[in-house]
């Protein structure tokens, strides 16, 4: 699986091994957006391409696209729960946004 990425959205392309061909889906986003290609060449080319159609579909319409996510992410915690991780953060010297993003990248890329 490889990652890929264009004016913000980002996509993973795959081998589909039945068909012979490279295929990818846009996932930061909650639209359906997807492509392939032969080669990995064309592939991105076919991402790009969607993605500007996309984009240029959604003006037409008077849509707004559904942006790729803004980065903020609001959580309901147990007050103990609360003072556990600040607590945890405290103990590694980060703050606690800094120690939940950095534990949250080493589950999403390791976990």
């Amino acid at each position: 699986m490889s990652m890929v990425t264009y004016k913000g959205y980002m996509a993973i392309i795959e081998p589909d091994l039945d068909d012979g061909i490279l295929v990818g889906r846009a996932i930061n986003t909650r639209d359906i957006i997807g492509f392939h290609g032969e080669t990995i060449a064309e592939a991105v080319k076919s991402f790009h391409s969607v993605i500007d159609e996309y984009l240029e579909d959604c003006e037409r319409l008077g849509k707004n696209p559904n942006k790729p996510y803004s980065g903020k992410f609001s959580l309901r915690l147990s007050p103990k729960l609360h003072s556990d991780i600040a607590c945890a953060a405290g103990r590694a010297g980060k703050s606690l946004n800094q120690w939940v993003t950095d534990t949250l990248d080493d589950a999403a890329h390791n976990g």
